[in-house]
């Protein structure tokens, strides 16, 4: 199955983090997408993992577009230079408009906010609110904690195995771009019904 995918959204960080791999990943994954005629969808800032993307995007003549709260302008100093930069009142409102303009989800190395927007998209799907792809850009090896701890959520009986497959993981931009594009939802089956009664 091949999915149509005409932008994608990046959750990463609004800092450059500690190694220089984490800007050259953000660089990578933007000139992949631009090379595909993919647009970008992330949280509208100028700094950071998220600005690197965002220019490296622009500079190609991309489309991207920002969402950012209104409170956030100033503190992650908001994007003017963006094809479309959305101004919107909540944290709530920002990831729901990312949600619904995008066709897939890539997480890049960041912080506390990239998580909450990464668990809360594939929580999303698991629960069957949408079926678009989601993956983790792996750069210098930086998810592979979060992938143990989703291993150890399935071996300890709070996920199904069959939830594992909702997050795609690649260590190159291209790779994980082709998942992506390869993608089937997996058949989740009845969610809640076979839980009960256990113990």
């Amino acid at each position: 199955m091949t999915v149509a995918i005409r932008r994608i959204c990046v959750f990463t960080g609004s800092r450059p983090g500690a190694k220089p791999e984490y800007l050259a990943g953000a660089r990578a994954l933007g000139t992949e997408l631009a090379a595909r005629g993919i647009g970008l969808v992330y949280g509208g800032a100028s700094v950071g993992l998220m600005g690197v993307i965002a220019d490296t995007m622009l500079d190609a003549g991309a489309e991207v577009i920002g969402i950012i709260p209104s409170w956030l302008t100033d503190r992650e100093l908001g994007h003017t230079r963006l094809s479309d930069l959305r101004v919107v009142g909540s944290m709530h409102e920002r990831k729901a408009a990312m949600a619904e303009l995008a066709d897939a989800f890539i997480a890049m190395p960041g912080g506390f906010g990239t998580f909450d927007e990464l668990f809360e998209i594939v929580t999303w799907a698991q629960i069957g609110l949408h079926k678009k792809p989601v993956g983790l850009l792996d750069v210098a090896g930086f998810f592979g904690p979060v992938n143990r701890l989703l291993d150890h959520v399935i071996a300890e009986g709070f996920a199904a195995q069959e939830h594992a497959a909702l997050v795609l993981t690649r260590a190159s931009a291209g790779e994980l771009v082709d998942a992506l594009l390869a993608f089937t939802p997996p058949p989740l089956g009845p969610k809640w019904t076979d839980i009960r009664g256990r113990g």
